[in-house]
């Protein structure tokens, strides 16, 4: 009979055990989440194991009650979330724009941000920016190919999903380098002061905004890098 209720214990204990670590794996996990709906779906269910262990474990109805508020939240905003998401709707360019540069935006944050922007098309000659003039746009390359030049040397071209005046928006100032359209390019071009100020409001789109920017100007230095070494190497 005593080795009965050791054994039974024993694999209680266990059976615990293995819910705590997995509360807590889910926790922690939902912490490193980017999307919002899937970190709020995550500390729910975490929610819910704790909320079970804190039951049998005896913990006062206080507790109890609090745990359940934690988790009421939660499940409101998850249905505020999904409602929004539902009704937020793309055209096949902006999916595209979505998934490849700005996955780090809400669905919702990232229709503020676009519309925001004016889509526009680029002939071959054109100038989107001029070294030492002022910037009014920020622009990034849909689609297409533009040269980089540099006191009048073509240092790189860049193409799709590259940002044009990144540095005058995230700085202030004028045009580090002249940017010349060499193709037909379809670009799209946000007013820098209004994006700003939307930005200002947004913290949180601040922030996924800079590691956009970020990521562009990473990609920038290693082309750039490149374009240097070939010519070195030409010559």
């Amino acid at each position: 009979m005593l080795d009965y209720l050791l054994t039974s214990l024993t694999a209680a204990l266990t059976f615990q055990f293995l819910l705590e670590r997995v509360a807590f794996l889910l926790t922690a996990l939902a912490y490193v989440m980017r999307d919002i709906l899937l970190l709020r779906s995550l500390a729910v269910v975490s929610g819910v194991l704790w909320f079970v262990l804190m039951y049998f474990a005896g913990f006062s109805s206080l507790a109890l009650v609090e745990q359940s508020l934690l988790l009421t939240i939660n499940v409101v905003r998850i249905v505020m979330l999904v409602k929004e998401r539902r009704g937020v709707s793309f055209t096949e360019e902006e999916q595209e724009l979505y998934r490849t540069v700005f996955s780090r935006f809400s669905p919702v944050e990232f229709l503020k941000i676009i519309r925001l922007a004016e889509w526009r098309n680029g002939g071959p000659g054109e100038l989107l920016a001029v070294q030492n003039q002022p910037v009014n746009h920020l622009i990034m390359i849909y689609n297409g190919e533009v040269a980089i030049v540099k006191e009048d040397h073509e240092v790189v071209h860049l193409r799709d999903g590259t940002m044009i005046g990144e540095m005058s928006f995230l700085r202030g100032g004028n045009a580090t380098a002249t940017v010349r359209v060499v193709r037909p390019t379809r670009y799209v071009a946000w007013p820098q002061e209004d994006l700003r100020k939307l930005l200002r409001r947004n913290p949180t789109m601040d922030v996924a905004m800079q590691s956009v920017l970020s990521a562009d100007l990473i990609n920038k230095l290693t082309s750039e890098t490149a374009a240097v070494a070939a010519s070195a190497g030409a010559k």
